[in-house]
């Protein structure tokens, strides 16, 4: 058991693979994760389940683990899941995240009708990817890999699965940027819903697992530190909010 409590998850899952299933009855939403390098060890710990359901979850991977079959078999009924709160600077990034999901969610109509071939189609897309740049990456991401991330240790898969989620995002813009320049419509729209689910299962990890674990990590001192930090980095970044939330507000009016 002790050497599968230091495997990543995808290879646990792949060897065993009911304990997807089990993870999922406590919350855990393993299985659709894009890396799945985070230790098993680390995942029961960075979720923080109450004390009786984290031994009951070890117990049933343990089961299949050890003899090949899960002892707890239903779905446990006194799962209670806590509302989330946020401390201050970390309340900021959720809020950030409510812009680009309202970007996220505008992608499928914009796939289907944005002709490319006009000149006011092209400007819906410099929009989009003007916003993915600046505010989702050099407003918002920045925040987290230059500050965030900094008090912790890089190297921990948790972070460094946030780390490849961006890089991968970045990578997915330049597809968009090539596919505008040539106005190819198939590789714009595979960038771009690609992108729209890459961000989705993103922001989800952030803010139902990533920073509530890192609330409980930092103390209060720390906390009033970074947020200081985030004020001072989106002054610096000289981008203003308002001009993206006037172009999701056009944009949610224009479209069907």
């Amino acid at each position: 058991m002790e050497k599968h409590l230091h495997m990543g998850i995808k290879a646990v899952i792949e060897e065993f693979p009911e304990i997807e299933s089990i993870l999922t009855d406590y919350d855990i939403g393993c299985g659709p994760c894009m890396v799945g390098t985070c230790l098993l060890k680390d995942i029961v710990s960075i979720h923080s389940l109450p004390k009786l359901d984290e031994k009951k979850l070890m117990e049933r991977i343990a089961g299949v683990v050890l003899n090949g079959n899960d002892p707890g078999k239903a779905k446990p009924a006194n799962i209670t899941k806590k509302p989330v709160t946020y401390s201050e600077p970390m309340q900021k990034l959720v809020a950030e995240h409510t812009l680009i999901k309202r970007w996220l969610a505008l992608i499928p109509q914009v796939v289907e009708y944005v002709d490319l071939k006009t000149e006011s189609g092209k400007q819906i897309i410099n929009n989009g990817i003007d916003m993915i740049r600046s505010y989702a990456d050099k407003f918002h991401h920045a925040k987290e890999e230059d500050i965030l991330f900094k008090y912790f240790d890089e190297n921990a898969e948790i972070i460094q699965v946030m780390y490849k989620d961006h890089t991968n995002a970045r990578a997915l813009v330049q597809n968009m940027i090539k596919a505008l320049k040539s106005e190819n419509r198939v590789l714009l729209s595979e960038s771009l819903l690609a992108y729209r689910d890459l961000l989705q299962h993103h922001i989800q990890k952030e803010d139902e697992i990533l920073y509530p674990w890192m609330d409980r990590e930092l103390n209060k001192t720390t906390l009033i530190e970074m947020d200081a930090k985030f004020v001072e980095a989106d002054i610096n970044s000289g981008i203003k909010e308002k001009k993206y939330e006037d172009m999701i507000n056009d944009l949610e009016k224009l479209l069907p």
